[in-house]
């Protein structure tokens, strides 16, 4: 596999775990959250961090299109293709994911 493949490999993993490792929208934006009753801290909602784990996939997805094609060998792609990289983008979230959701924390 070349650089080229293991730095995309390396920015999918960062992207897909980006949404679940701070409160701000895209790991930039902050947001203006009410805080709920009995909480210290407002946190995203889950329909947005699915909102934006999406659409990370798209700038991975554009990103590796586009150096795909400066190598000079860039091939069409089907649905299937599609279906199989966003569903290893969603298993490459699973570590944010068990961070935000499945660790308690004191």
């Amino acid at each position: 596999m070349s650089v080229a493949g293991w730095f995309i490999v390396l920015l999918a993993l960062v992207g897909a775990n980006i949404p679940f490792l701070n409160q701000r929208l895209f790991a930039v934006v902050p947001l203006r959250l009410p805080a709920p009753t009995g909480r210290k801290a407002a946190k995203k909602s889950a329909w947005i961090r699915i909102g934006e784990l999406i659409v990370l996939y798209f700038v991975v997805g554009t990103l590796g299109f586009m150096l795909e094609a400066q190598a000079g060998n860039r091939f069409e792609q089907g649905w299937q293709f599609y279906a199989i990289t966003f569903s290893l983008f969603v298993v490459l979230a699973f570590p944010g994911f068990t961070y935000q959701y499945l660790v308690k924390r004191r």
